[in-house]
């Protein structure tokens, strides 16, 4: 397979911006090329810009977080890649170039995707809800996704707007996990979620990315500290800081200059 050559590092207003992830990051993990590879990511809604310059990878295993303060372009960059908005760069899936691909060609080559906003069909029971996930010609994982969630098993025929926010994700993760994915790109799962279900939705993801590895957006950074393995930072639509995640996080004047809080040895925020 081959990745497409990263662009020389530059210095911005942030810090020191690097294209590529660096040889740290990677060293322990990537004996195989990165499943995901975005280069020079431009994307625009509604004519407006609002990713820049976006260079990532994502290993072929575990978990790397996208980071950043709110509205520096985070959710737009997992919805470019998706092909949700308009997008310009290069964006390679196991080496094949998907930047010109419809939406639904990319989630049929294998890229999942759990929206910000759980987004679930309100009127469809849970299994309807899953059932419509399916991806025609493929195995579908409904023992993981039971494994994972029981719960959904037990309320397959309630309506899916009947069920709670922590259980509308879970059916918004279970989508996602239903298929044989390459990728699973997961905007915010934790938003707006008490303290013991993120402690759960946290405990999904880390087995989640046993199976498959994900792209995560997430701003809990205890969570990201559990699962997470490398660490992409945005700051104003540009990918600012690339490596691995527990270093960035047990670097107080990283974490404050980039995200705006302070983070030390043990997590604290």
């Amino acid at each position: 397979m081959t990745s497409a050559t990263p662009p020389e590092p530059v210095t911005g207003p942030a810090g020191p911006v690097s294209g590529a992830v660096p040889e740290a990051a990677s060293a322990t993990r990537t004996a195989a090329a990165p499943v995901l590879s975005v280069r020079g990511l431009q994307a625009h809604v509604v004519g407006q810009q609002v990713v820049e310059h976006v260079d990532l990878d994502v290993a072929a295993t575990g978990v790397t977080a996208l980071l950043g303060r709110n509205g520096v372009g985070k959710t737009s960059t997992i919805k470019a890649i998706m092909g949700l908005i308009s997008r310009t760069g290069t964006i390679t899936l196991d080496g094949q170039d998907i930047v010109s691909l419809p939406t639904h060609k990319v989630a049929q080559l294998g890229v999942g995707y759990v929206p910000e906003d759980r987004e679930v069909f309100s009127g469809l029971t849970v299994n309807e809800n899953l059932r419509i996930a399916e991806r025609p010609g493929h195995d579908h994982r409904y023992d993981l996704v039971y494994e994972l969630f029981p719960e959904l098993k037990q309320r397959a025929s309630q309506a899916a707007g009947t069920l709670s926010g922590g259980q509308q994700q879970m059916v918004s993760l279970a989508r996602a996990l239903l298929n044989d994915n390459r990728v699973l790109l997961i905007d915010e799962p934790t938003k707006g979620l008490a303290p013991r279900l993120v402690q759960e939705v946290g405990k999904v993801l880390a087995r989640a990315a046993e199976a498959v590895p994900v792209l995560l957006v997430e701003q809990n950074l205890q969570v990201v500290r559990d699962v997470a393995d490398d660490a992409v930072v945005l700051t104003g639509g540009r990918s600012v800081h690339h490596g691995p995640a527990a270093e960035f996080l047990n670097d107080p004047e990283a974490t404050q200059r980039l995200l705006g809080v302070s983070t030390g040895a043990e997590g604290a925020v």
